[in-house]
């Protein structure tokens, strides 16, 4: 592509604020933003990663579609919540508009698995505008390609074994929100654990009817069977909370999380393949202690065993460095809702974005 890649922000929190940054830096050019929160409302977006005035104004959420068809962006970088169901009204705009979108909405890294019917649906609007939507961020390499490169170097696999720890506090309020921080013990139960407490065939149901509320290894797991061409059989999910022995201060909740109450939780999910390949994988998310940090650990058992141990990640900018490397591979892929996993593995871009583009 000979002129710079046009995008355009959707939700102007924590994240965007690395993203645009990246991106910008890459020389992509930022012709749209817009937000729910009042506060941001009419500031010029490059006050958000300190930059001096752009002359794009952060609009009002509401302003989405027109604004869209308007400025007409080459893309759409959606950071705003975790699960497909909280942004389906936006992919739906954006889709119908054939616009190009890439999110860090943990679910839409592999929707298939979680809520089929409204993935399908984003799916066809999508092909229907020949544009791209696509889920990505940190479990894009570390929970993903990092360890399909690793099974690519190992004789037998019987077991792939992964844990990953990071501060909610890093990414807002919609993530600290799906890990139960700040709940009692009993709305965690009621809210969050209490949807694994049912039959196989109820957990179908949900599924089939937009209403599971999946953990985000959930989708991993998907992920990776789907990337080793492995067909699970059985998958189920534990989400246990974390609960706090001393009072912590949550800026992105603007509280005190007193002792006893729930700091974030921990959600392992299993999985049993026809292949013989079992996949557990547990993420760990919970607001920090002055001495607890990122830890993100795989193993892949059989001939031979591997681990790999990668501590203190900067896990939200690796997210965003992910989504701006991705841009042209959205770009450059075919029409429909997709998963990295259909995708080449993330490259590094050392230069502009745009020249990486093909199409």
């Amino acid at each position: 592509m000979e002129r710079k890649i046009r995008i355009f922000q959707i939700g102007c929190g924590k994240m965007s604020k690395l993203i645009l940054k990246y991106a910008t830096e890459k020389n992509c050019e930022i012709v749209g933003a817009v937000d729910c929160n009042q506060e941001l409302i009419g500031k010029d977006v490059g006050s958000l990663f300190d930059q001096e005035n752009l002359g794009i104004t952060i609009s009002e959420s509401s302003e989405l579609e027109s604004l869209l068809n308007k400025t007409k962006p080459d893309i759409a970088i959606l950071t705003t919540m975790s699960v497909l169901n909280d942004i389906g009204d936006i992919l739906r705009i954006c889709a119908k508009n054939g616009i190009n979108t890439i999110t860090t909405c943990e679910e839409a890294f592999f929707a298939l698995n979680s809520n089929p019917t409204l993935y399908e649906e984003i799916n066809r609007l999508a092909k229907a505008t020949n544009c791209t939507i696509l889920g990505c961020g940190y479990q894009d390499v570390f929970w993903g390609n990092l360890i399909t490169t690793l099974a690519g170097s190992t004789h037998q696999i019987t077991k792939i074994k992964g844990s990953s720890s990071y501060n909610v506090e890093d990414y807002g309020i919609a993530l600290a929100d799906a890990h139960g921080a700040g709940f009692t013990t009993k709305r965690f139960e009621e809210e969050i654990a209490s949807i694994d407490n049912i039959s196989e065939e109820e957990r179908k149901e949900l599924i089939n009817n937009r209403e599971f509320v999946a953990s985000y290894m959930w989708n991993v797991v998907g992920w990776l069977a789907d990337k080793l061409e492995l067909t699970i059989k059985k998958i189920n999910q534990k989400c246990i909370p974390i609960i706090s022995d001393e009072n912590l201060y949550s800026e992105t909740l603007d509280m005190i999380v007193e002792k006893g109450f729930v700091r974030g939780m921990s959600a392992i999910v299993t999985a049993e393949t026809k292949e013989g390949i079992t996949i557990e994988a547990e993420c760990i998310g919970k607001i920090y202690t002055e001495h607890e940090f990122d830890r993100n650990e795989w193993t892949i058992y059989g001939q031979p065993d591997t681990t790999v141990v990668i501590e203190k990640p900067k896990t939200a900018e690796l997210t965003c460095a992910d989504v701006v490397n991705r841009i042209p591979d959205v770009l450059n892929a075919d029409s429909g809702f997709i998963s990295t996993s259909k995708l080449p593995s993330p490259e590094y871009r050392k230069n502009d974005l745009n020249s990486y583009v093909i199409k």
